[in-house]
């Protein structure tokens, strides 16, 4: 990157995964330590856009209405013509696809940062090598192109600002009673059933922690309904289900007031974490070495099994052992050890974390 421009902003082309937008906090936090002086704007589809808006240091989020997976050339063209009138001096283009690199090449953006992929170097500046993409951490990987090839600055630990909205609206909205000691659970995720705990376990752990004092709360999407309609069904305890009845920055909010979640390897995760809140993470066919959490206090549960991680959408061997064998009683024991931790050390939102009656 140029250090002799000072002023012109920069633009990254953002992913339009929600956790992958979390780790890109960690990037314009780079960012903005070694240009502290450019503005710092974020180009995103709808689907991760709201979270982009609670990176500090982030200054326009533009949208890119374009659904996931639609290549919409001319579109992206046309965004890019768009973008002219801001005088980017750089743009960092996160996603690998070939389409996501159209709108700077369109913008004249002089310098175009990204990985080498799909055969869109043509359209790049500066064309990285990726060798490592099966085995770094995607927060390095996107804060490495901060700085020049092969000299990576540190990667700050993402974080978001937490939202304001008016807690009493949000309780008159939804039905809830936000004074509670409160578990979240997570049970969703878009990328596939390998990296979903299983329903009945989810629904098994809501009895554990409903003794245990706490109000047992489900976020998730609206694909996510079937999940967490199921466990409402078999878990036989008072909950409240918020799948789909939430925006993705509602639900970052009640997130952040929770006492401590229960989370696959999903976008809503890596929000809690950014938030500081205390988590316990389930991890099967994913990574927690690629995409931990990175909440200062939080438990990363797996089992050591020679199949994983596959990195497969379903088990391969149709058997979902690496999740089937994480028991409900050891998660609740983490959820125990992360309440412990977060009552002696209070997060850094001021948030404190309510000991339940059970407990």
């Amino acid at each position: 990157m140029k250090d002799s421009d000072r002023t012109a902003p920069i633009l990254i082309v953002g992913p339009s995964w929600v956790g992958d937008m979390v780790m890109a906090a960690s990037l314009v936090a780079a960012l903005k330590k070694r240009h502290p002086g450019r503005a710092v704007d974020m180009l995103a589809p709808p689907s991760s856009l709201p979270i982009a808006g609670l990176i500090a240091g982030v200054e326009r989020t533009i949208p890119l209405a374009l659904g996931h997976g639609e290549l919409g050339l001319l579109d992206r063209w046309k965004i890019g013509r768009a973008l002219r009138e801001h005088r980017y001096g750089t743009a960092i283009i996160l996603p690998r696809a070939f389409k996501a690199a159209i709108p700077p090449f369109a913008a004249g953006i002089p310098e175009r940062i990204g990985y080498a992929a799909e055969g869109r170097s043509i359209l790049l500046t500066d064309a990285r090598r990726d060798s490592d993409r099966k085995t770094a951490r995607t927060i390095d990987r996107f804060v490495a192109l901060a700085g020049p090839a092969g000299d990576p600055p540190p990667s700050p630990r993402p974080v978001l600002r937490m939202p304001h909205h008016d807690r009493s609206e949000l309780e008159a909205k939804l039905g809830l009673d936000l004074s509670l000691p409160s578990i979240a659970f997570c049970p969703g995720a878009e990328y596939g059933p390998a990296k979903r705990w299983p329903a009945e376990k989810f629904a098994a752990l809501a009895g554990i922690a409903h003794r245990g004092g706490y109000r047992v709360r489900l976020f998730g999407g609206p694909k996510d309904k079937p999940i967490t309609a199921e466990i409402a069904a078999k878990a036989g305890v008072p909950l409240d289900d918020l799948a789909g009845r939430t925006s993705l920055v509602d639900a970052a909010v009640l997130l952040g007031l929770s006492d401590v979640i229960v989370s696959n390897d999903t976008g809503l995760m890596h929000v809690a974490g950014a938030l500081d809140r205390p988590l316990v993470v389930l991890y099967g066919s994913s990574s927690e070495k690629m995409t931990p959490p990175t909440a200062p206090n939080a438990e990363s549960l797996s089992l050591e099994l020679s199949c994983r991680p596959c990195f497969q959408r379903t088990c391969p061997l149709g058997t979902l052992a690496c999740l089937e064998g994480i028991e409900p009683q050891s998660v609740f024991a983490a959820v125990r050890r992360v309440a412990a931790a977060a009552l002696s050390m209070p997060g850094q939102l001021g948030l404190s974390t309510r000991r339940p009656s059970g407990i």
